[in-house]
C-alpha cells in the first residue's frame, strides 16, 4: 500500500476510536484520539501501562494548542518557535477538553509537535490530537522501527510503517515555573539549549509521575543488561555477552559487538541505542547485554538516563 493511502487508513482507524502505531522522529508512538477516553483506555490496555503514568499529546499545528491548555503563556510560544516541530514536550496546565485519563488525573498535560512528516500528516488527517506513548509493552525497550512494534504489540489495530526513526530516544520533557523551567526527562534537546530561551530552575522536588519515563526502571530488555565498568569487564564471563559499543575500544572477548557510532558521535548513540538493545535481546547466543557508558553532559545525559533505567532492575537483583 502506498504511504499516503496507509496514512489515510491509519487516520480512519483513529477516527473510529482504534489504536494505531506510527513513527515520530524519536520513537514509534501508540496513538489514539486524545479527546476520547475510551480510545485512550485501549492504549493503557495494550501497553499494560499503569494508570498513574501520564501520556503525551501530539499536535500537528500550533493553532491546536490553545484548546488543550488552561492558560496562555508567552514563554510557550517562544519555546515552540525555537524547538517545534521537534523532540521537546511541554508540561502545561490542561483545559477541561483533555480527559483525566490522559493526564493520570493531574492538572497538567504534556504536549509536543513531532518533527516527522508521517506523524504530522496522520494527526492532520485524523483531525484530532493524538495521545501517544511509545509503542511497546510498559517498561520494555522502546521501538525505533515498525518491526520492533510488531514484536511487542502484534495485537495493535494498525502499524503505520514510516521506516527507522531519526532521533532514537524519547523527547526532552520540561515544565514551566515562575523562575523558568525544570527538566523532567532528558533528551537530545539539552538543558543548555533550552536555557538559551528560559532560565533553568533548579529548585523544588518533582512528583514522580509528572511525566512519562520518570520511574527508576524503564526501557528494559528481557535479558540481563548492565552498564560497563572496569570491575564488570574484569570479573564477568563475556563469552555469551553482547556489547553496545560507542568507543570501539572493547571488542574482545564479547560474543558479539554492535558499534553504535563510527565517528564517536553521541547523536549516533541515541539513534542506534534501542535498535542495538532489540537486536541483542533477540539473539539466541546472547545472555548478557553490556552497554558502554558516556559522560553525562549534553546528549550524554539522555543516553545515560536510558541506560541506567534499563539496567536498574537487573542491577538491583544482582543478577
Amino acid at each position: 500500500m502506498h504511504l499516503k493511502d496507509s496514512i489515510q487508513k491509519a487516520a480512519q482507524y483513529i477516527r473510529e476510536g482504534k489504536v494505531v502505531a506510527f513513527p515520530t522522529e524519536t520513537v514509534y508512538g501508540l496513538g489514539a484520539n486524545a479527546l476520547d477516553p475510551f480510545a485512550v483506555a485501549k492504549i493503557f490496555e495494550l501497553k499494560e501501562r499503569p494508570s498513574f503514568d501520564p501520556l503525551i499529546v501530539h499536535i500537528a499545528a500550533l493553532s491546536e494548542l490553545d484548546a488543550l491548555i488552561a492558560e496562555k503563556d508567552e514563554r510557550i510560544y517562544a519555546l515552540a518557535e525555537k524547538f517545534w516541530p521537534g523532540p521537546l514536550t511541554l508540561v502545561l496546565p490542561k483545559s477541561k477538553l483533555v480527559p483525566d485519563l490522559v493526564t493520570s488525573g493531574m492538572a497538567t498535560v504534556g504536549i509536543r509537535m513531532p518533527a516527522h512528516p508521517v506523524a504530522l500528516e496522520l494527526i492532520a488527517a485524523a483531525q484530532c490530537p493524538l495521545a501517544a506513548p511509545s509503542a511497546n509493552k510498559f517498561g520494555r525497550i522502546s521501538p525505533t522501527t515498525a518491526a520492533h512494534v510488531r514484536k511487542q504489540l502484534p495485537e495493535v489495530d494498525y502499524i503505520l510503517d514510516g521506516g527507522k526513526t531519526t532521533v532514537g530516544i524519547e523527547s526532552t520533557i520540561i515544565r514551566l515555573t515562575y523562575k523558568g523551567f525544570q527538566l523532567l526527562r532528558s533528551g537530545v534537546i539539552t538543558q543548555e539549549e533550552i536555557a538559551s530561551i528560559l532560565p533553568f530552575d533548579s529548585s523544588g522536588v518533582m512528583e514522580k509521575s509528572l511525566a512519562p519515563g520518570m520511574l527508576k526502571s524503564h526501557y528494559s530488555p528481557r535479558k540481563r543488561m548492565l552498564i560497563a565498568d572496569e570491575k564488570l569487564l574484569e570479573t564477568t564471563d563475556l563469552s555469551h555477552a553482547g556489547l553496545i559499543s560507542f568507543t570501539g575500544k572493547h571488542t574482545a572477548p564479547f560474543k558479539r559487538v554492535i558499534e553504535v557510532s563510527e565517528r564517536n558521535d553521541l547523536r549516533d548513540y541515541a539513534v542506534n541505542l534501542f535498535a542495538a538493545m532489540h537486536s541483542l535481546e533477540d539473539d539466541p547466543e546472547i545472555d548478557l547485554i553490556i552497554a558502554e557508558a558516556v559522560a553525562e553532559t549534553g546528549i550524554g545525559k539522555a543516553i545515560m538516563d536510558r541506560l541506567k533505567k534499563a539496567e536498574y532492575d537487573w542491577r538491583r537483583m544482582g543478577l
